[in-house]
């Protein structure tokens, strides 16, 4: 399966949780609804994957973590605040370098439309 067919049935997914729960949860009940619901459809998905950090060729004692990590492709990076920061997306493209995947969904449920909190973000595809 692509990074792109995976990327579909994630949007599907987030459209269903949203509808489900609407706005204003707490990012947990969001990433554990999604994960349920991309189970539900048939992909992988790890939730809170730890990815070490590397500088001049030493693994550093810090790392972050990457809320879902779908068929070992597509990492999706799960916000529920008032407003998306540039900051945010930056973070979600250097998780993108850092592990070396191609595609990241970056989504904010704390919005009144959900097709305005989803964004696509792509490491070199």
């Amino acid at each position: 399966m692509t990074e792109n067919e995976i990327s579909y049935k994630i949007r599907g997914a987030i459209f269903k949780v949203f509808n489900a729960f609407g706005p204003g949860l707490l990012e947990s009940v969001y990433v554990a609804a999604l994960a349920s619901e991309l189970k539900k459809e048939g992909l992988t998905v790890r939730k809170e994957v730890a990815v070490p950090v590397f500088f001049n060729d030493e693994k550093l004692e810090v790392g972050f973590r990457i809320d879902l990590l779908v068929h070992e492709k597509v990492l999706i990076e799960v916000k529920s605040i008032e407003a998306i920061a540039p900051v945010h997306h930056k973070q979600t493209l250097t998780y993108l370098k850092l592990t070396g995947l191609k595609l990241g969904i970056l989504v904010n449920f704390n919005v009144e439309n959900i097709i305005d909190g989803i964004h696509r973000k792509v490491n070199n595809i």
